[in-house]
C-alpha cells in the first residue's frame, strides 16, 4: 500500500495547523479537544515551518515549568520535519517513523503539504493488507 491510499482511507483529510506565534497553551488545548497528537506549524496551511507534538509540550513543561505555556509555539517546535510523498510505500514510512521515534508525518507534493499520516494510520493500512492476504491464502487452500 502507498501513502496516497492511506490518505484516502482516513475519515478526514484535514491537517490541524497553527501559526508560529500561537502560544503553547493554545496548542495543548487544540490537541486535547481534538484528541490528536500533533499540529503542523505553518503560516499558510501548505508550507511546513515545524511540527509540535504532545511529547514536545510535556518535555518543555518538565524542563521549564508551566511558564512555557505562554511561549510562542515556534520556540518548542521541531523545525526539521520528516515528510513523505503520496507515492511512498507504507512500509518505508513505518520504517522511518520507527527509526526516528516519531508518530506523525506530513505528506508533501513538491513544497506543499497535502496531508498528514500517523503511525496508527499506517498500522491500520498494513493490518488491512495482511487480512486481505490471509483471506486470499485461505481461499486458495480451500479451493475457492
Amino acid at each position: 500500500m502507498i501513502v496516497q491510499q492511506i490518505l484516502k482511507l482516513k475519515a478526514s483529510s484535514d491537517v490541524t495547523t497553527v501559526p508560529p506565534e500561537a502560544d503553547v497553551r493554545h496548542v495543548a488545548e487544540i490537541l486535547a479537544s481534538r484528541k490528536i497528537g500533533t499540529v503542523v506549524v505553518t503560516n499558510d496551511g501548505k508550507t511546513i515551518l515545524g511540527i509540535v507534538s504532545e511529547r514536545d509540550i510535556v518535555k518543555e513543561v518538565a524542563q521549564n515549568g508551566a511558564a512555557c505555556l505562554t511561549q510562542a509555539v515556534d520556540t518548542i517546535m521541531t523545525p526539521v520535519v520528516q515528510c513523505c510523498t503520496a507515492s511512498e510505500s507504507a512500509d518505508s514510512v513505518l520504517e522511518r517513523m520507527t527509526a526516528g521515534r516519531f508518530r506523525h508525518m506530513p505528506v508533501q507534493q513538491g513544497d506543499q503539504m497535502v496531508g498528514l499520516i500517523s503511525i496508527g494510520d499506517v498500522v491500520k493500512a498494513r493490518l488491512m493488507e495482511l487480512s486481505a492476504e490471509k483471506d486470499a491464502l485461505e481461499g486458495m487452500i480451500k479451493g475457492f
